[in-house]
């Protein structure tokens, strides 16, 4: 049985039992109530015809304790809530009161403000348990050159990305910016620079312009529309009724798969970021609309250092260098035309989507 199983039957028994007790609770103080009636009317009644109570204050006393009933049914159920109250609190103040386990040190230098992008990682390997995910990984990324990465599902992908914006340390290895390790880059400064459009991304139920503008200082209107065309997400947004003050939902709920990432892809741009990270952003877009990105993309890619992230030749053909990762090790590296021409990887992809392609152009 695996952890998560075990973790949702512990879940489904607690829920089981508070439901017994919840749902016992109610016919229980029902039947107390009832029984408290039927032994003021027996008793009362008694008195009643024995002339020691009039009729009137039989009926009074029973509208009394009917006149109770619902206020000791409405506090039963209000002591519920504060109980479920106080362990739901106790839950975000321990999340409050966690301390992060990447954060400024007193080996990190204050004096870096600013940061132009170039990027040299050394013989990076990461461990995350017992087992490596990253074996000695060497690249060196200068702005204006795109650099892609592909590989099978599970490789390390994401993670060596995720290491460029410091959301985890390496186990050994390094990662120099402008010739600073990482580790001494105060945080602010780096993810200040970094642009980071996830393949999930986070969206808020906010609207549309606040979801893209999100981390912006002082977003304006012109910002978020240039950052939406960019990610050719604007006549999607024209074509709503609200347009960019559209409320999203939690999660993005509202948005298709595709819009998602491209708010993404949105959010990321309008930082105006010195370093871009697309991690398979286009995964959930039509081929037109990836081709239209990436063109739009082009010249926005020459300005900065880029890292994308992608499954796809079609994308992939627009880096400059390409590194392909299996098993957390780089097996094939070079352009899209070098690759295509040697056997590995990239070229069986290469060749499975040509045929895919080949395919839905037949039908």
């Amino acid at each position: 049985m695996t952890l998560f199983e075990s973790i949702n039957k512990d879940l489904i028994r607690l829920h089981v039992r508070v439901q017994v007790a919840r749902q016992g609770m109610w016919p229980l103080m029902a039947f107390w109530l009832s029984l408290g009636i039927v032994m003021i009317l027996n008793l009362g009644g008694r008195q009643v015809i024995n002339g020691e109570r009039s009729l009137g204050t039989l009926v009074q006393f029973a509208q009394y304790l009917l006149y109770i009933q619902w206020p000791l049914l409405a506090l039963s159920w209000v002591t519920s809530l504060l109980q479920r109250g106080r362990v739901s609190w106790q839950r975000i103040k321990e999340i409050l009161e966690q301390e992060p386990a990447i954060k400024d040190s007193t080996q990190t230098d204050h004096g870096i403000k600013s940061l132009q992008g170039n990027i040299v990682v050394q013989d990076l390997s990461l461990d995350i348990g017992e087992r490596r995910f990253l074996h000695q990984i060497n690249l060196n990324i200068t702005p204006g050159s795109p650099l892609g990465i592909t590989g099978p599902t599970g490789s390390g992908k994401t993670l060596l990305v995720s290491l460029m914006a410091r959301l985890l340390d390496p186990t050994e290895g390094s990662i120099l910016i402008d010739g600073h390790d990482i580790k001494v880059i105060p945080l602010e400064v780096l993810r200040n620079h970094i642009g980071f459009a996830a393949q999930e991304p986070v969206l808020f139920s906010r609207t549309l312009e606040h979801n893209i503008g999100f981390g912006v200082e002082e977003p304006d209107n012109r910002l978020i529309d240039w950052a939406a065309d960019i990610a050719d997400l604007k006549k999607d947004i024209l074509s709503f009724p609200d347009q960019f003050d559209t409320m999203v939902g939690e999660r993005g709920v509202t948005l298709s798969g595709g819009q998602r990432q491209r708010t993404s892809i949105s959010r990321a741009l309008a930082r105006h970021p010195e370093i871009l990270i697309l991690d398979d952003v286009l995964s959930a877009v039509d081929t037109q609309t990836e081709a239209a990105i990436m063109q739009k993309l082009k010249p926005i890619m020459r300005e900065r250092t880029t890292l994308f992230v992608s499954h796809r030749v079609s994308t992939l053909r627009y880096a400059d260098e390409i590194v392909v990762i299996e098993n957390g090790r780089i097996t094939q590296r070079g352009s899209h035309d070098e690759l295509i021409a040697q056997p590995g990887y990239y070229a069986e992809l290469n060749t499975i989507q040509r045929i895919e392609r080949e395919m839905e152009a037949d039908s």
